[in-house]
């Protein structure tokens, strides 16, 4: 009777849950909206965030902003820090990298989105960018989690290459534990024996972390497939599964990209993929975000 008494906000959970709290459904029934600007994930508009890989010069983040906002994006994304497997990889741009993906999103009037790798980058990187990603690589970074938790600032957190489903979920408990609540899952594909592709796009983790949880879910049919042929349908595929939005990567030379140029969307090719989300949307309820003033809607187009 003496033992440590459970924290009346949180619902009572079974072994089973191995701590998961926060994340569940049953702690937001009605699930979480986050805000990133103006910009809501997670309510009945469909988000959409793009732009490259790695933001490489003035010129390359200029087009690519500018083409994707004229094509319906919603939040520009960009990575200024790249975790490469090769030391020899291009890391990217850093800190100035971010300043100029934090102008582009400014001029087209696009959120930003940028990778962080270490707590130390928060501060600045959280001047800079509206939602911060968790990469791949970093899901377990625990470290980095605690510190995302005392940030106000909306966090993307990406899947694991082999992480399991209570992983993931439990990543996320270390934000929201540290009390921030504005957290974002990211199914980006996971290490299997296939080799045709660059990973295994997991669209039943997007219909179960739907179920399970109250977080916003996004896809990432880019890093998912590796092949640009393959975006399009996936996209489709994922807002059929109930997904809250996508991260796509778009180039204006992908031939020419100094990270990932061989899985990314060329602006004509990015904008048939908009216009075909509309009609798919439509069948499972749901549109493609859109500002509620009319002024704003105006201003958009």
């Amino acid at each position: 009777m003496g033992g440590k008494q459970p924290d009346e906000a949180t619902p009572a959970v079974s072994g089973k849950d191995t701590g998961a709290r926060r994340v569940l459904r049953a702690f937001r029934p009605e699930g979480t909206r986050v805000r990133a600007g103006e910009v809501e994930v997670g309510g009945p508009g469909f988000v959409v965030m793009a732009g490259p890989c790695a933001v490489e010069g003035t010129d390359q983040v200029e087009k690519t902003a500018a083409a994707v906002a004229a094509a319906g994006a919603h939040v520009l994304r960009g990575g200024v820090f790249k975790p490469r497997t090769s030391p020899y990889a291009f890391q990217g741009m850093g800190e100035p990298g971010l300043h100029l993906l934090a102008e582009a999103g400014r001029k087209h009037g696009l959120p930003v989105i940028s990778e962080v790798m270490d707590s130390a980058q928060i501060p600045f990187m959280a001047e800079a960018a509206d939602i911060l990603q968790v990469g791949a690589r970093n899901m377990q970074n625990f470290s980095l989690l605690r510190a995302l938790g005392k940030v106000r600032r909306p966090v993307l957190l990406k899947r694991g290459l082999s992480a399991t489903l209570q992983e993931w979920l439990l990543a996320a408990e270390y934000i929201l534990e540290g009390g921030n609540e504005q957290v974002m899952l990211c199914e980006r594909g996971i290490r299997t024996f296939e080799t045709e592709m660059r990973n295994t796009l997991d669209l039943a983790a997007v219909a179960w972390a739907k179920q399970r949880t109250h977080l916003p879910v996004i896809v990432d049919p880019s890093h998912a497939t590796g092949h640009p042929d393959l975006i399009l349908p996936m996209s489709l595929a994922a807002a059929a599964a109930g997904a809250d939005g996508l991260l796509i990567e778009v180039h204006p030379r992908p031939e020419q990209a100094l990270c990932d140029g061989n899985q990314a969307l060329t602006p004509e090719r990015f904008q048939s993929l908009m216009q075909r989300l509309s009609p798919v949307l439509d069948a499972v309820g749901r549109h493609l975000w859109r500002p509620d003033s009319p002024a704003q809607v105006v201003r958009a187009r």
